[in-house]
């Protein structure tokens, strides 16, 4: 009779931690900006200071941006991105938020279609 080890599936909590790591890591080496970093098991949100900050983001690791109308005369922009894979092949979600005031100037790349 042989005995194989059941491996026991990831609670949100190690995904979290996981994920984690991934992005912390991955900014080792990318030096991308980040604000902040809060982990969840779906992605790893990054907060950013600003587009121009978004427009590194997309330039080292692709995705697509989408903005929404905020509150107060603001708009978020969010970069939907990944980490490069891993050793086993799989990635880690990353959202990249910047807030910015309504009718500022915000680079040709960031928009989306190129629209400046």
């Amino acid at each position: 009779m042989s005995a194989e080890p059941i491996e026991r599936p990831l609670s949100d909590s190690d995904l979290t931690a996981s994920h984690e790591l991934a992005v912390r890591s991955m900014l080792d080496y990318l030096t991308l900006p980040a604000a902040t970093i809060t982990p969840r098991p779906d992605a790893v949100h990054v907060t950013v200071t600003s587009a121009r900050d978004l427009s590194r983001w997309l330039y080292d690791l692709g995705g697509h941006i989408e903005q929404s109308s905020g509150t107060a005369g603001v708009v978020l922009w969010t970069v939907h991105t990944k980490t490069p894979e891993r050793g086993d092949g799989s990635t880690v979600p990353i959202r990249v938020h910047a807030v910015v005031v309504s009718g500022e100037d915000v680079l040709a790349g960031v928009w989306p279609g190129g629209r400046s």
